[in-house]
């Protein structure tokens, strides 16, 4: 797949309207939002937390991680987002995404059973 830069920008709230190629960031929000990188017109919510993405602000671009799966999606697209670029990473197995889903779960539960002790 071709190499893609997206541009991004700051915004206090996630306008109504996502255009292709940005990435919108809402920090009051906690919230990153950007059309699928595929070009399918998926709108992809990637919300920021310790135990969702993390993402990195470089003076002039962004990063997420970890790499954003679009399993639900009918494009089932798989890329990093990393200063601004996308990386295409490798397609994943229905038994993967069912691993990973499965790992994600046991991680978010542990998280939160450990905030709450």
């Amino acid at each position: 797949m071709m190499s893609i830069s997206f541009k991004h920008t700051f915004v206090p709230i996630i306008p109504d309207y996502i255009e292709d190629g940005v990435i919108y960031v809402c920090i009051k929000y906690n919230t990153v939002i950007h059309k699928c990188a595929c070009g399918c017109g998926e709108e992809v919510v990637t919300p920021i937390s310790p135990n969702g993405w993390a993402i990195t602000y470089h003076g002039e671009t962004v990063s997420l991680s970890p790499s954003i799966g679009n399993w639900s999606y009918n494009c089932r697209s798989h890329y990093w987002i990393k200063e601004d670029s996308i990386i295409w990473a490798e397609t994943w197995s229905n038994k993967k995404i069912k691993n990973s889903r499965k790992n994600d779960k046991k991680r978010r539960k542990n998280f939160f059973q450990r905030l709450f002790r």
